[in-house]
């Protein structure tokens, strides 16, 4: 028997440890004649904690994993972390700056060493959260970005791309931060807007003493100090204020240069004052216009092609090389960027070229991992040509081998390819994949699988000293190889053979670019084929408001509080803990007391994952609203309850598994209809990743058929005097069965409590088994149909609805019994009367019932319709007459509005004529019953008036 009360925090580690020990999540070879399923977890951070994103993502995995493996196809969902480079660079950087030390007192290697500790002491945090939702991975066969095996796949890949011409080293403008002293890709930078300057600058125009016209060309700039790289000013050649200067100079203040005037499209006349400064080294739009300009003498003769670099890797004005003489005034060599900004525009304004300091608002561009601004930075770094990987990859989606869903991601993802810029893979940290490329003496590069791969390919003895190189691969480069890496490649592995392609890929629509579309690429390019067939793109989950969940504005759940709860104090604690703003942490502190003024209580695992599966609709928000969650946590107590009341009736019993005979009620045989319907809208729904339409079918039918009538129905059968041995071992039977099968319906979206539960209930339903998650998914069965049982029982619900609500609105003991009367009913419904007269009297407390031929025969009474039959209640000594004459007036009043409605959508040409002929049918027939119902009311109403 189960406990009086579901705990799930038990429950839930027991039977995730039983299936992790019992070796359930390695996909099975007694399945490998059923067709293989397979899905790779977007790698999470190795120093990261599960937020709700992860949890949301997860549920949708393993639900779509628990179901394949139930359909019994040969499963996996592959389990494994990401390196995260940058990220666990500086965790462990942090780390040790607590002995006093940094990396380099460490050097490379012990340094390197050090993050390989961390990472067995304290990297494992994520994959322990993974376990407490329930996730079925492959934890026998767990990889890591910076394993043995996927480090070859890496080396390999670089290798064969570089021979093939498709990777190179240049230099080129990066996204670079100032503090990590590393290239960073576009993920992670974060732009938000931010108070700061416009500056207007004048730029003195070369021309003859005493000649008429301007003296100046005043541009504007949010950075001033990188003026000293400047090697033009454009403007719009259609601009006619300044068409007579193109070709012109201009003086470049405080440097000594002089720069030309350009024509270009990008400057746009509209915009200030039309005239654009052209900083080719330290904006990413300036060097697409010196690109276009670089072989016009005027650029070309200036230092390094125009192409000036005025910063360290530090954000500091650089030294002058040798050869560059006075290039950058002395006055500013040496200074922070911001220190060479206030220094330029003092000296600026007191030269009397600067114009106007305007307050500004601007899209500020930071670090996610330092919160440093980042720079604009010409380096050399090490790139994918990627215009050739593209091309197959966008043809993979247009000819349909790839298909998202929804189908609208697919132009998102065109648009990005189709404008796909070269791929920066180089990243100056330690921690991460080595380049595999080592350099001579004289700088020449050579780039090998190892150091005695390249000596031996080149002839070279010990007398060739070679250096690696010091940069390491971005960590989206060896996440690209993901779907072919982990499962063995370049070894032509079985699981490689079995599992790719891949199924489905899970993932949110921010990554399309950097990992999706670089999934596709390497897969084609490497394996021949697609890395996977569908990509499922959710949306961003967010709080109740649709704001996004982040650490300053407070409103940030972890799921594993909801699953196991957390006090108020904690919740506080954890929401405000080292937040740099602490007028912010008080007013998170404020609304947190509010919002959750006893904290969070436990939910569950269940609870949550149902919550998930029920918000993952197809929009691009899911907002999150924990009383969903409360909600579904009330269906796991009805559910859990539900099953308690099935095995007090069936346990010990007779539940029809013998050769005894078996009778079936119609509300027998109405349920095993009613699940059959559900079977089939549960598996259409997931099998279009609609889990929201599955959750929501598996909701009603388990609350309102199952639990609510079907329960009730069964218990006049199982005890009343007069029913046969047969008729209950029947619904014995039926019992156990529907249960058993809702709950294999039910498990991939709640796999702990449906798992309890059906331990409890399979041997009643004769079924055999370890586990219910390798059970068989339940399939429709056509013999379930049952058209006669389904009409029965929808009556017999009406009638109790019918009578309940009289008793109700009447105020009437729900437990009272009372004669009804009945007119105006059909053959069939007086059948019904005498065949259902147990569900009525038990569930509807009717003492006696009368068929009347004639209505005028009735006592005055209130009365209740079920199609065109009235049941009659007769009022003597039962009746309020003002209650009852309110309520018939409300009654008459909404089937009054319902009638306009139907009304104004049959006048509606658009919907006569668009919609099927069958739904304008059934809005007409609805129309003639309202309008016949409305007639009785007031027939009824009229009666009521006169006593």
């Amino acid at each position: 028997m189960l406990d009086k009360n579901y705990d799930p925090q038990t429950l839930e580690a027991h039977w995730y440890r039983h299936w992790e020990e019992r070796g359930h999540f390695v996909p099975a070879a007694s399945d490998a004649g059923n067709g293989a399923y397979c899905i790779m977890i977007p790698p999470p951070n190795v120093t990261g904690s599960l937020h709700m994103g992860h949890a949301f993502q997860d549920t949708i995995m393993d639900a779509l994993t628990r179901y394949h493996r139930m359909k019994g196809e040969q499963t996996l969902w592959q389990a494994g972390t990401d390196h995260a480079g940058i990220a666990t660079q500086m965790v462990v950087e942090r780390l040790i700056e607590a002995e006093g030390k940094t990396r380099h007192d460490y050097g490379r290697d012990a340094f390197i060493e050090r993050i390989w500790e961390w990472k067995a002491e304290s990297g494992g945090t994520i994959t322990r959260q993974l376990r407490r939702m329930g996730a079925s991975l492959d934890w026998a066969h767990e990889r890591f970005t910076m394993d043995e095996g996927l480090s070859e796949a890496v080396r390999e890949v670089f290798v064969r791309l570089y021979e093939e011409g498709l990777i190179y080293r240049g230099k080129r403008l990066v996204n670079w931060d100032p503090v990590l002293h590393t290239a960073v890709s576009d993920l992670e930078v974060l732009s938000e807007e931010e108070s700061g300057f416009m500056w207007e600058m004048r730029y003195p125009i070369v021309q003859p003493p005493g000649a008429a016209g301007p003296q100046y060309l005043v541009v504007s700039t949010t950075r001033p100090e990188t003026m000293l790289g400047d090697c033009a000013v454009a403007v719009n050649p259609d601009d006619e204020r300044y068409k007579h200067l193109i070709g012109a100079f201009v003086e470049l203040p405080l440097t000594g240069r002089r720069i030309p005037i350009i024509a270009d499209e990008h400057a746009d006349p509209e915009f200030g004052t039309g005239c654009v400064k052209i900083t080719p080294a330290h904006d990413f739009n300036d060097h697409q216009v010196w690109l276009r300009h670089r072989d016009e003498t005027a650029i070309a003769e200036q230092p390094h092609g125009g192409l000036i670099n005025i910063f360290t890797p530090d954000a500091a004005i650089r030294a002058n090389e040798p050869e560059e003489g006075q290039l950058l005034p002395a006055a500013y060599i040496g200074l922070d960027r911001y220190e060479a900004r206030k220094r330029i525009v003092a000296d600026l304004e007191a030269a009397g070229l600067l114009a106007a300091v305007k307050d500004h608002r601007l899209q500020q561009p930071r670090g996610d991992r330092s919160g440093a601004v980042i720079e604009p930075y010409l380096t050399d770094q090490w790139y994918v040509r990627v215009a050739p990987l593209a091309e197959p990859a966008i043809a993979a989606v247009e000819n349909g081998d790839i298909r998202f869903v929804p189908d609208n991601w697919k132009n998102t993802y065109f648009e990005w390819m189709r404008n796909i810029q070269d791929w920066c893979i180089s990243r100056q940290i330690w921690w991460g994949h080595r380049i595999p490329a080592w350099y001579d003496s004289e700088g020449n590069v050579y780039v090998g699988r190892s150091e005695d791969e390249v000596r031996a390919k080149h002839g070279f003895g010990p007398e060739v000293t070679l250096r690696q190189d010091e940069d390491v691969l971005d960590t989206w480069f060896s996440s690209a190889l993901w779907p072919f890496s982990t499962l063995g490649w370049p070894e032509d592995t079985e699981r490689l053979k079995t599992f790719y392609p891949t199924s489905v890929l899970v993932t949110g629509f921010d990554i399309i670019f950097f990992w999706v579309a670089r999934m596709i690429m390497m897969g084609l390019k490497f394996m021949g084929d697609v890395p996977f067939r569908e990509v499922y793109i959710h949306g961003l989950v967010r709080d109740k408001n649709g704001d996004k969940m982040s650490k300053s504005k407070g409103n940030v759940l972890d799921p594993i509080d909801l699953i196991d709860g957390i006090d108020l104090e904690s919740l506080v604690e954890k929401r405000t803990k080292g937040m740099m703003q602490p007028h912010l942490a008080e007013k998170i502190t404020r609304d947190t007391r509010k919002d959750f003024p006893d904290g969070i209580p436990a939910f569950g695992t269940d609870a949550l994952r149902f919550t998930f599966a029920a918000l993952a609709t197809t929009g691009r928000d899911i907002k999150f609203d924990l009383q969903r969650t409360e909600g579904y946590r009330n269906f796991c107590n009805k559910l859990w309850n539900a099953s308690r009341y099935v095995l007090m009736n069936t346990e010990g019993q007779d539940c029809g598994l013998g050769s005894e005979p078996i009778e079936l009620s119609a509300a027998d045989r109405w349920i095993r209809a009613e699940l059959d319907r559900t079977i089939g809208a549960v598996t259409e729904s997931i099998d279009v990743y609609r889990f929201d339409l599955a959750a929501q079918a598996i909701y009603d039918f388990t609350w309102n058929e199952f639990c609510d009538w079907y329960l009730e129905l069964s218990k006049p059968v199982l005890t009343g005097a007069q029913s046969s041995d047969a008729a209950k071992r029947g619904t014995r039977r039926t019992l156990v069965r529907t249960l058993e099968t809702l709950l294999r319906l039910a498990h991939p979206i709640m796999p702990f409590i449906t798992e309890e539960i059906w331990q409890k209930v399979r041997p009643l339903a004769g079924v055999e088994g370890d586990t219910l998650m390798l059970a068989p998914y339940p399939t429709r069965d056509p013999s379930a149909e049952d058209a006669q049982a389904v009409g029965e029982i929808d009556w017999v619900k009406q009638c109790i609805l019918g009578i309940r609500r009289i008793k109700g609105e009447m105020n009437i003991a729900p437990g009272k019994p009372l004669p009804i009367l009945v007119v105006d009913a059909t053959e069939q419904e007086r059948r019904w009367l005498e065949t259902a007269r147990p569900y009525l009297d038990f569930l509807a407390r009717t003492e006696s019932i009368t068929v009347l031929d004639d209505e005028s025969q009735a006592p005055e009474s209130a009365i209740a319709l079920v199609g065109a039959m009235k049941i009659l209640i007769p009022m003597a000594g039962l009746i309020d007459k003002d209650a009852e004459l309110k309520r018939l007036d409300k009654e008459i009043a909404r089937l009054t509005d319902d009638v306009a409605r139907t009304e104004a959508k049959l006048a509606n040409p658009a919907f006569v004529d668009k919609a099927p002929a069958a739904v304008v049918d059934k809005e007409r027939a609805k129309l003639a019953d309202h309008a016949a119902a409305i007639a009785n009311l007031q027939a009824q109403r009229a009666k009521i008036a006169a006593l």
